[in-house]
């Protein structure tokens, strides 16, 4: 195995737990791509692999034995087993559960790989046998391929071929879900918990406006928790038809839930011209986005959004304010939402970070990228 030299940042790094490499961990870029083991100071610190993705350019990790960590991953996820009101849960995540690179997500009686670079890619013989063996009651298997290749995006791995949509249980919910459609799949599973708050306790007797909806989940989980109306609005063309179908799936009638295909900034100016209000907005908007008009991004220009919520939210309104990038701190979007805020005083009713199954490495604060505040406005 080839030996590497890290800088003393890294092996300190390295030491208090945290797993994913950056190019400035090394003194001299060598553009290996696979397993490695890395000394600093002539001392062992750690066996990685190296291979660039969006995060990093490489893991440490702490075992090889695939077998070994999905059936600690799945041990881990022994309560969603138990649970018959949720069949979509993620069963493996990357450092949360000891080795970088790969998620696993289950839908039903199907699985979901997500390889989010080159290297992790090649070892898929391996990880799809162990998983095989582990997990022998899935029907079947899916891939994104979340990394630059000429491979499709998204395919058929193994097993039985999953219908084109089919429908999955969150918190009692039906939801309309898809695994071979682009990389999308019609339900971010990381929200369980807030959809369960909306159903549980937010919701009910409520007006809700979801903002960058795209097939208005929380909007479902708003009108089964009891809310009078629901408006979701979202950009893309989809997004009316994903979105009614699952109101459809769990037979809602149409008549209070309205959905808007257009820019959510364009929505603002007109629900203020209609003198629309509302009791909840949901603002989930992209990392970063951009269409014909502007370049969106949440760690510059989240305010804006915050400032253009306040004035169609209604008296002691509740703004469920929610970002996933992962390296924007809870700090800094905090800063973010007291800059919309502006005059205005809030008080944080709740917070959310990433769901039990969405397992994260505690030494490393990028891992729980999930950030949601529950705002009441105060005045």
């Amino acid at each position: 195995m080839t030996k590497l030299t890290i800088n003393k940042y890294a092996a300190k790094k390295i030491r208090q737990g945290i797993a994913v490499l950056d190019a400035q961990d090394f003194p001299v870029q060598t553009g290996i791509e696979g397993f490695v083991s890395l000394y600093f100071d002539h001392q062992f610190v750690s066996e990685a692999y190296l291979s660039r993705q969006n995060k990093g350019i490489g893991w440490t990790i702490k075992s090889r034995d695939f077998l070994a960590l999905l059936q600690e991953a799945k041990n881990k996820r022994q309560n969603y087993y138990q649970d018959n009101t949720t069949t979509a849960f993620r069963v493996f995540n990357q450092d949360g559960d000891d080795f970088g690179g790969f998620t696993i997500d289950i839908y039903g009686d199907y699985a979901l790989f997500n390889w989010y670079n080159t290297f992790v890619y090649t070892l898929k013989t391996d990880i799809l046998a162990a998983f095989k063996t582990v997990f022998p009651e899935i029907l079947g298997a899916y891939e994104k391929i979340r990394f630059d290749s000429q491979l499709p995006v998204s395919s058929h791995i193994y097993g039985e071929v999953a219908p084109d949509k089919f429908i999955i249980l969150e918190n009692g919910v039906n939801y309309e879900v898809f695994l071979n459609d682009g990389l999308m799949t019609g339900i971010f599973l990381d929200q369980h918990d807030v959809r369960g708050a909306l159903i549980d306790k937010f919701s009910a007797g409520k007006s809700l406006l979801n903002m960058f909806s795209y097939t208005a989940a929380f909007s479902v989980a708003a009108a089964i928790g009891g809310a009078k109306s629901t408006v979701s609005v979202d950009l893309a063309k989809r997004s009316r038809d994903l979105s009614q179908a699952h109101f459809v799936a769990n037979n809602i009638p149409l008549d209070a839930h309205k959905f808007h295909v257009m820019d959510v900034f364009d929505y603002f100016k007109y629900a203020n011209r209609k003198q629309l209000s509302f009791d909840i907005i949901v603002i989930d908007p992209p990392s970063f986005a951009r269409n014909k008009k502007m370049t969106f991004s949440v760690a510059k220009d989240y305010h804006k959004l915050i400032e253009d919520a306040l004035p169609i939210l209604n008296k002691h309104g509740r703004i469920i304010a929610s970002t996933n990038h992962a390296r924007l701190s809870r700090t800094d979007f905090l800063a973010e939402i007291n800059k919309g805020f502006a005059k205005h005083k809030f008080e944080i009713i709740q917070e959310f970070r990433l769901p039990a199954d969405f397992t994260t490495n505690p030494a490393d604060p990028q891992s729980d990228y999930l950030k949601v505040f529950v705002l009441e406005v105060k005045s």
